[in-house]
């Protein structure tokens, strides 16, 4: 499937040059990279007075936290390998859903370290939004 046309009133099709210096550029750039959009775009909502957002990656690098995401992962991968053998054909048995059961006892535990660490969240999904386009 290609990609969708835009409707008339959308397409860009006027263009304008405009030269600056390394000075005034570099600082565009800047400014454009902390806001999350590509050059064009920030000049072309500076140029219509429109409102820039300005988007913040936040990121903790606690060790507890590192921890916790790292014994995520293990035990995500535990959990995935258990599904790869049941996909596969794989007979049930009594030890594994004892497995089974061990690591979702083992996720919830960390849940509430993590909970513990960082209170519980509310909010967004996302920690952080990718830059716009």
């Amino acid at each position: 499937m290609g990609r969708r046309k835009k409707c008339e009133q959308i397409k860009r099709t006027n263009n304008v040059m405009v030269r600056f210096t390394d000075a005034e550029y570099a600082s565009i750039s800047i400014s454009a990279e902390q806001a999350g959009y590509p050059v064009a775009v920030y000049v072309r909502k500076s140029a219509l007075d429109e409102r820039i957002e300005v988007h913040y990656n936040i990121t903790a690098e606690l060790p507890e936290l590192q921890k916790l995401i790292a014994e995520y992962s293990a035990i995500g991968n535990n959990l995935n390998q258990i599904a790869q053998y049941f996909h596969s054909g794989g007979f049930y048995s009594k030890s594994m859903q004892d497995e089974i059961n061990r690591h979702l006892t083992a996720l919830w535990q960390l849940r509430q370290e993590a909970i513990k660490l960082g209170g519980t969240y509310h909010g967004r999904v996302k920690t952080h939004r990718n830059k716009k386009r």
